[in-house]
């Protein structure tokens, strides 16, 4: 069997997602299991070029993947023929730049997420990629996790009826740096760094909220910095300028235009109490949904019990066990690992990936109009985009 190399960069390789969950259990995962299968019977060989600022880090993990193509020259790696994707992992401030420069030499993009610190530059990330012709890809790696997949599947079998209301709770206490070394960077808490929960996860409701239920129409929100005092990397303290909760209720249009009502707590200053660090409620006329990153469980109109207020008495109602499991009923691959197989194949056959920059642009729209709600105290509409 036949197989098509194609070069790709991943830029920001050193850094936790680019590193594990792109370079080893996506693209060196494919690469393991034998390349991607292409519809004419060939397989895409994915050959990664590793960008980074580290020359040192850079050298490590290659020589520890034994892969021969590593700089920390982005020009350089992208003026390469063999090189056709440009992947982008860095922190969010430093991908416009590099974007910019990777569609200008052609390159299709795929890109993490938020695509951009603002709204303006991922409009116009988005307008350069159509223009330039490349197809363009934002992650979007919640859709393609086992528990998201299973919900989506009783959407589409109209299991629920009408849906009435999503609720989300996201979250876990994320150190303070002092006494135990933190779990994530620390620009994700200064906001000149374009850190904050906000800008963080509300990209990913947006794209869960809109693939599943409807269009995010409005938002209410209350972002807040909980935590204060940090300490990064190095043990040195610093202020915390970025928000680390969100609480948002976001109204959405449904199928025929019905009304839902979606309400997301994020937090960094939460401790867990509920089976994952995410969970989505979901309610509806004919059934409701517990779902998780890869579990997800459902009551039924016809099996709901019938709970009785009584403050009087102890709870003697087991109500987990009114609820039962949904199958796997297949095999369920890595989330990232099965996005990239999907814009890979988009990208060979050059057509418009779904999940695009201008899914990416709306993720960004909906962070910034929350930032705002939260600043004025106030219901804000949510406007098409205009391409």
């Amino acid at each position: 069997m036949s197989r098509t190399p194609v070069g790709i960069v991943v830029n920001g390789v050193t850094g936790r997602m680019g590193y594990r969950q792109h370079l080893v259990r996506s693209l060196l995962a494919i690469r393991d299991a034998g390349g991607l299968p292409l519809p004419d019977g060939s397989r895409l060989w994915p050959e990664p070029v590793l960008v980074g600022r580290s020359e040192e880090k850079l050298r490590d993990i290659a020589e520890r993947h034994q892969l021969s193509g590593w700089t920390t020259d982005l020009t350089s790696a992208l003026a390469r023929p063999d090189v056709t994707v440009y992947f982008d992992a860095q922190v969010t401030a430093a991908r416009g730049p590099a974007l910019r420069q990777a569609i200008a030499a052609g390159k299709h993009v795929y890109v993490e997420k938020p695509v951009a610190s603002t709204l303006d530059e991922a409009v116009a990330l988005a307008r350069l990629a159509d223009e330039a012709g490349v197809t363009h890809g934002v992650v979007q790696d919640k859709l393609f996790l086992p528990g998201l997949r299973k919900l989506d599947r009783l959407v589409r079998s109209g299991f629920f009826g009408r849906v009435l209301s999503v609720r989300g709770e996201f979250g876990y206490w994320v150190f303070e740096g002092d006494w135990q070394p933190a779990q994530r960077p620390s620009w994700n808490y200064r906001a000149a760094d374009g850190g904050g929960i906000t800008l963080d996860m509300f990209p990913h409701w947006h794209y869960v909220l809109e693939h599943l239920f409807g269009a995010v129409t409005a938002v209410t929100a209350r972002a807040v910095t909980h935590v204060d005092r940090r300490w990064d990397e190095h043990g040195a303290p610093y202020d915390a300028t970025a928000d680390d909760a969100a609480y948002a209720i976001f109204d959405l249009s449904g199928p025929d235009g019905t009304p839902i009502v979606a309400q997301v707590n994020s937090s960094w200053t939460v401790r867990v109490f509920r089976d994952e660090l995410v969970e989505f409620i979901v309610d509806g006329t004919e059934g409701s949904a517990v779902a998780g990153l890869r579990g997800c469980r459902i009551q039924p109109r016809a099996a709901t019990p019938r709970p009785v207020w009584n403050p009087d008495l102890p709870v003697t109602d087991r109500f987990r066990d009114h609820w039962q499991e949904v199958p796997d009923n297949t095999e369920f691959d890595n989330g990232f690992k099965v996005q990239w197989e999907d814009f890979l194949r988009h990208a060979v056959d050059g057509t418009p990936y779904p999940h695009d920059l201008w899914s990416g642009a709306r993720g960004v729209q909906l962070a910034e109009l929350g930032l705002r709600s939260s600043r004025e105290g106030r219901r804000v509409d949510v406007p098409e985009l205009a391409r």
